[in-house]
Order: structure tokens, then C-alpha cells, then sequence
């Protein structure tokens, strides 16, 4: 009998489930603060939103070895200057200013930091081309 491997590899992210506190306080903050398109919400608990083809659940822990802030999320910009500039006036307290990350080829890596409204972590990226 003969056996073929295939290749399997995970090459797209559907969702990303991000810890809050306070539902109400989150999705104020991802909606108005960050401008996502707010999808649903699923009373008590959960809240989902759009982000380029992803989708962004906000949800309560439901066991305490769940209850802490989420991994780094990434979001792409394509103007980090400008980004940074948006979301300062709309109250986001920056880690630091936009950085430069690393010097590739063809571009280079500038990102910034920030924490949402439950205390998670986030980053904005942008790929400057050279």
C-alpha cells in the first residue's frame, strides 16, 4: 500500500480571541477608539468585529486560568506616522513612539505599541518601502 504525504500548513487566521474585562468598556474601545467595524455581540460575554478578513472575538474568561492579557496582535498600517498621530488624539496612550524594527532589502519594519482598554498589549505595523 502506498502512502503519500502531503503538505499541511496553516497559512491563514480566521480569529483571534482577545480577553476583556468589561465588554461594554472593549467594544467601546475597539469600535469608536480604533474604528473596527463591529460585527455582533453575543450577550452577556462576547463581542466580534471585522479586521481585513479576520475576525476579532472580545470575550470574558470563563475560567481563571484563562483570565490575562491575550497575545501581541499585529495590525498592519500602511501610514504608521499618521496611524500613531489618529489614535493619540483619540486617546490611546502609546509604550513609545514608532520605531524602525529592522532594515530589509526592499523596506523597512516600523512599529509602536500600545494597550486597549482591558490592559492587552497591541501593535501597529507598517512596511515602508525603500
Amino acid at each position: 500500500m502506498e502512502t503519500q504525504t502531503t503538505h499541511f500548513g496553516l497559512t491563514q487566521i480566521g480569529q483571534i480571541a482577545i480577553n476583556a474585562k468589561d465588554i461594554d468598556r472593549a467594544v467601546a474601545f475597539y469600535r469608536d477608539t480604533l474604528g473596527m467595524r463591529f460585527l455582533f455581540q453575543a450577550p452577556p460575554k462576547l463581542a466580534f468585529f471585522e479586521c481585513g478578513g479576520v475576525r476579532l472575538m472580545l470575550g470574558v474568561a470563563e475560567r481563571e486560568e484563562f483570565d490575562h492579557p491575550g497575545s501581541i496582535v499585529y495590525y498592519k498600517v500602511d501610514n504608521l506616522p499618521e496611524a500613531h498621530q489618529t489614535l493619540l488624539a483619540r486617546g490611546v496612550r502609546f509604550e513609545h513612539e514608532p520605531t524602525l524594527v529592522a532594515r530589509m532589502p526592499d523596506h523597512e519594519l516600523w512599529m509602536a505599541f500600545f494597550r486597549d482598554s482591558e490592559g492587552n498589549l497591541l501593535g501597529v505595523m507598517s512596511e515602508v518601502r525603500s
